[in-house]
């Protein structure tokens, strides 16, 4: 199962893989990485390489694993999703890696399937998540100008106080950078350039401890509301996480992200022409 995984110079400009300053098992697949967080049993980072005019249309194979190249303690697995309505997000998303030779896109798109791959997410399906899933689309879009090439990285936020289900903490917030090389004119040298977006499926409630601690005390998973999905500083994500993001900070394209602040920079987007580039 030895792939090369994600690679930090498949952009004009070199990108490298989030520092998570933590225990991480590095799993790499085709086009992609993983950085899964063993006491967690989640990813703290994932990483995939994305071009735009190489992909491939492939049916879905929806063959979820466990990863054997580490321990099944080590990973969040179908017991997780067991009898209840938490959905599989894939991290990495299915179409993202499936480019290349029909074999290699092939392994690419099989690959999305291993767990490490997965977190929880609501199964309420609305337009929030529909915009969330569309991000990487709209960002190649754009970048088709260049070379229609992405670094994606995305994971959910790994809080302290995230509420247990069946020994997994179950996440609230989930976050995207997506990066492409631009040209700021014909001929100029390629500088890096990134978005950064983060998805909240924290229930919208009024008492979130009380109602969380009657959904563990019923054998079920927390409640999670209708999503939400924002573009926020790169700095933020950040934060957020405690990863080292590198270069990826100073590359921001929303206006007025220069440093950290308050959640009140972020833009809750209802649209995809409401991203700012």
């Amino acid at each position: 199962m030895t792939a090369p995984g994600y690679d930090a110079a498949f952009l004009d400009v070199p990108v490298p893989l989030p520092v998570a300053g933590r225990v991480v098992r590095e799993l790499t697949y085709v086009h992609f990485t993983v950085l899964l967080d063993p006491a967690r049993r989640l990813a703290v980072a994932t990483g995939v390489n994305v071009d735009g005019a190489a992909l491939r249309d492939l049916d879905r194979s929806d063959d979820w694993r466990l990863d054997p190249r580490v321990d099944a303690g080590e990973q969040a697995g179908a017991d997780l999703y067991a009898g209840n309505d938490l959905d599989r997000g894939h991290l990495v998303r299915r179409s993202d890696p499936v480019w290349g030779g029909p074999a290699e896109a092939e392994q690419a798109e099989r690959d999305t399937f291993a767990y490490p791959n997965a977190a929880p997410q609501a199964g309420l399906f609305n337009q929030s998540r529909e915009l969330w899933l569309g991000l990487e689309d709209h960002v190649l879009t754009y970048a088709d100008t260049h070379d229609a090439k992405l670094s994606v990285f995305t994971a959910p936020v790994l809080g302290a106080d995230d509420p247990p289900y069946r020994g997994v903490g179950i996440p609230r917030l989930f976050w995207k950078v997506a990066a492409w090389a631009a040209r700021p004119a014909p001929g100029a040298e390629p500088v890096l350039a990134a978005t950064a977006y983060v998805l909240d499926q924290t229930p919208q409630l009024d008492d979130i401890d009380l109602e969380t601690e009657r959904a563990l005390l019923a054998g079920e998973p927390p409640p999670l509301g209708p999503y939400r999905t924002y573009q926020v500083p790169v700095a933020d994500v950040a934060a957020l996480t405690g990863l080292d993001l590198g270069s990826l900070v100073a590359a921001d394209r929303l206006p007025g992200a220069a440093s950290v602040g308050t959640r009140e920079r972020w833009v809750e987007l209802g649209s995809l022409s409401e991203i700012r580039m």
